[in-house]
């Protein structure tokens, strides 16, 4: 009786278990919208100039904002790239582990605040996936549409 009783213990930990992993998974039409951004990127495409409830910001907004300590900036490019150079204070945030581990990667981010997401410039299909990403779960994101090349170009500090 006793080894029942672990058994369908065991059993609801497991289901529970299950029911959170499904329950925390994106929406299919989120991921299907970030496909399309990286086929796009895959294909040397620009990104389109503008997401749905998400504002575009130019290099000198990004800037002032940035110099404001208004907002948080989140690097959305590979880790070697942000290990090589950055918007100064940034916080690497990579959007292909946000896609692979689903909305809990973001528990890490405070609602409260506001973000800035960037990465190499029109074609690149990070940021603006990171955008909608969290967009969806409720954060105020600025999507920095040109990117680290914009800024460098600007003659912004860079670390």
């Amino acid at each position: 009786m006793r080894g029942v009783k672990v058994l369908l213990l065991v059993l609801a930990l497991f289901l529970f278990k299950l029911g959170v992993c499904f329950a925390e998974a994106w929406k299919e039409d989120l991921l299907k919208r970030c496909d399309e951004l990286h086929e796009l990127a895959k294909q040397g495409k620009e990104m389109p100039t503008s997401l749905d409830g998400i504002p575009v910001i130019s290099g000198d907004k990004a800037y002032q904002l940035w110099k404001a300590k208004k907002v948080i900036f989140l690097d959305n490019r590979v880790k070697s790239q942000y290990d090589t150079e950055r918007i100064p204070g940034a916080i690497w945030f990579f959007v292909d582990d946000l896609i692979a581990k689903g909305p809990q990667m973001a528990e890490s981010l405070d609602k409260k605040k506001e973000y800035v997401v960037y990465c190499n410039g029109v074609k690149c299909w990070r940021s603006p996936a990171a955008a909608l990403l969290l967009h969806s779960l409720g954060f105020k994101v600025y999507w920095y549409r040109e990117g680290l090349p914009d800024w460098k170009k600007r003659g912004y500090p860079t670390e």
